[in-house]
Parts: structure tokens; C-alpha cells; sequence
């Protein structure tokens, strides 16, 4: 067992289910902290729609306050109707978002995609394709197309435009981070890009190209975005790696959370320099909540990878990964993955926390 560890986490519970499900890592965190003998200290801050309603800034200086100060932040979910219905809207819940990581610095996102035995029933996609798939998306998180200026509508408003930049630093920062991981998996990254028609692809390109040089062991290839959409769902398991930039990233995780057969099941990771965000990949799903209905696996699986990518508790992180094994096997799950006989939230929740101390205990 490591030495006993005190940190701060910052938790932004934000807008819809996103309450619900963070309450639930944070019960797989207090397990953990109970079982090893950590001491988290959690700093509750408002973050979208609720911050709007409050403060009127989706993204308020105190909840940046608050991250800054924390060494790890949790995250639920952001949006409303209210807003998403309104077009006319000046201030929206996704601009707290985009705030919050520009302001922080949080420059990749990273995707786990996971294929788990008892779910492979539920997927769209068949059996036999998804089974054992495992990779891992790489996504650039502050350049691109959603960041680059100039961008805006012609006078008569009949055009518009936007802009996408990037610069050698930035493909850097977040490749580096891909070939590490990379050289801890089965030592392949899969460069997606556009180069055959974009600039920034170009790039891209030529930049991981002769950063792979200071990785000779990992093997390297290159994928266009449209042929890689495909080879996600003709066959997941090539992919170990998958490294990309903004808006490509984007649109693949999404289409790649199909494998797991729930959108609720995958978390997800924004690395900053100084410290990260940790999500489930899901969104707001207001018509869920305060039901009790939510599936909580993937703000779980979030607190997971804080605990490994934040605080470098490895043994920690996999006791909760393990535990949501478990009981995903048992069958104790929401209504998403069982319409049938489902669990609440909170049921789901209590039973992992209940199931890493049987863990924690049958191990030692």
C-alpha cells in the first residue's frame, strides 16, 4: 500500500443528471480514501446553467478560483433546455465549458474506449466486431476550428466562417502525452488527420512524424478522419492509440461511446499543465434528472482516472475500474443497459462503493 496522500478536488456537479452521477464518484472516492487511508478534501462550485442562473456567468471567477486552488477537479455535465431551445440566447452553459478550458489550460482530452462482456448484447454494433476492443482517443482540446479567429457572418448574414489554426507547440504538448501512453499499451498510435485537403492536417502530419523519432519502439500510422469513422465500427480492435485533433476527436469519441453499448459507461480525462479535469463523456440529459434513472458508471470510471492521471494512484484507480467490472458482470445496473429490472443511480452508486472495500478486503 502507497503512503497515505492529502489532496484537494475541486467538484463541479453543473447542469441536469451531472449532480447525480458526480455523487457517485465521489461515494467510489470516499471508499477509496476509507480503504487506503487518504485524505480527499472536495470544494463544491458552480459551473453552465446553474451558474448562469446565479451569477449570470456560466464559468464564475469563484469556480475558477476554486480549480486553480484544487490539485484535481471532477466534473458532471453541462446544459439546458432553456438555453439549448433559445438560438437567441447571449450566454449559454457550453460557453462555461470552452471557458473552463481555455482558462485552464486543459489542452487534451483523453477517451478510454472499453468493450465489456456483459454489455456486448446492448451495442448496435455485433458481438463478434466489438468484443475486447480497448483503445484510447487522444483529442487536442484548445485549437482548431472551435478556437480560431477570425470567424463570423458576412454583413447580410448570408455567409459565415470560421477559422482553424494550429501550431507546431500545440500538436506537440498533446502528442507527446499519446506516445507515452502509447509505450505503456501495445505500442501503437494511429495519427487521424485530413492531409490529403487541410493545412493543419499537413501539419499534423509532419509534426508527429518527426516527434516519432524520439519513440522508435512505437509503430506509427496515419489514418484520414472519414476512413477512420468507418474503421471504428468495421473493426475497433485495430486501433490501440488514437490521437487527433479538435473537431475530428469530437466526432469520433462520440461515435466510438457506441461500442460500449451506453454512453453512460465512459469517462474521459482533459490534461492541463498544472492540473486536469476528469468527466464522464455524456451529456446534461435533463429529461432524466432527478429521477434517479442515471447511469453512473461513467462519472465513476472519471474519478478513476483522476485518481491515476492526478495523484499517480495506480492500485487505487484499478480497484474502482474492478469494482465497476464486477458489477456490471453481476447485472446491477441502470435502466439504460436493463430497462427490465434496473437499479437507481443510487443504488449503482452504493454498490460500488460496497464493492471496492470487498475488493480492498479479500486483497489484503
Amino acid at each position: 500500500m502507497m503512503n497515505s496522500m492529502k489532496k484537494k478536488i475541486a467538484v463541479l456537479p453543473g447542469d441536469g443528471i451531472g449532480p447525480e452521477v458526480t455523487a457517485q464518484g465521489l461515494k467510489a472516492l470516499r471508499a477509496v480514501a476509507e480503504v487506503y487511508g487518504h485524505e480527499f478534501d472536495y470544494t463544491e462550485a458552480l459551473v453552465g446553467a446553474v451558474a448562469i442562473d446565479a451569477t449570470g456567468d456560466p464559468f464564475p471567477a469563484e469556480t475558477e478560483e476554486a480549480c486553480r486552488t484544487a490539485d484535481a477537479i471532477l466534473f458532471g455535465a453541462i446544459g439546458h433546455p432553456k438555453y439549448d431551445d433559445d438560438p437567441a440566447a447571449r450566454v449559454r452553459p457550453e460557453q462555461g465549458l470552452l471557458a473552463m478550458r481555455k482558462k485552464l489550460g486543459l489542452f487534451a482530452n483523453v477517451r478510454p474506449v472499453t468493450s465489456y462482456e456483459a454489455l456486448l448484447p446492448i451495442s448496435p454494433l455485433k458481438e463478434e466486431i466489438i468484443r475486447n476492443a480497448d483503445f484510447v482517443v487522444f483529442r487536442e482540446l484548445t485549437g482548431g476550428i472551435y478556437f480560431g479567429q477570425p470567424r463570423g457572418r458576412s454583413e447580410d448574414g448570408a455567409r459565415a466562417f470560421d477559422t482553424c489554426n494550429y501550431s507546431k507547440d500545440e500538436i506537440i504538448r498533446v502528442s507527446r502525452l499519446a506516445f507515452n501512453a502509447a509505450a505503456s499499451r501495445k505500442k501503437r498510435i494511429t495519427l487521424v488527420d485530413k492531409a490529403n485537403v487541410l493545412a493543419t492536417s499537413r501539419l499534423w502530419r509532419e509534426t508527429v512524424q518527426e516527434l516519432a523519432k524520439d519513440y522508435p519502439e512505437i509503430e506509427l500510422d496515419f489514418m484520414f478522419v472519414d476512413n477512420a469513422a468507418m474503421k471504428i465500427i468495421q473493426n475497433p480492435r485495430y486501433f490501440d492509440v488514437v490521437l487527433t485533433e479538435n473537431m475530428f476527436g469530437d466526432i469520433i469519441t462520440d461515435e466510438a461511446s457506441v461500442i460500449s453499448g451506453s454512453l453512460g459507461m465512459l469517462p474521459s480525462a482533459s490534461i492541463g499543465a498544472e492540473r486536469s479535469l476528469f468527466e464522464p463523456i455524456h451529456g446534461s440529459y435533463p429529461q432524466a434528472a432527478g429521477r434517479n434513472i442515471a447511469n453512473p458508471f461513467g462519472a465513476v470510471l472519471s474519478a478513476a482516472m483522476l485518481l491515476e492521471y492526478s495523484f499517480g494512484l495506480v492500485e487505487e484507480s484499478r480497484v474502482i475500474s474492478n469494482a465497476v467490472m464486477q458489477v456490471v458482470d453481476s447485472g446491477f445496473v441502470t435502466e439504460d443497459i436493463n430497462p427490465t429490472s434496473p437499479k437507481t443511480t443510487e443504488e449503482v452508486g452504493d454498490k460500488v462503493a460496497a464493492t471496492i472495500h470487498e475488493l480492498s478486503s479479500v486483497k489484503s
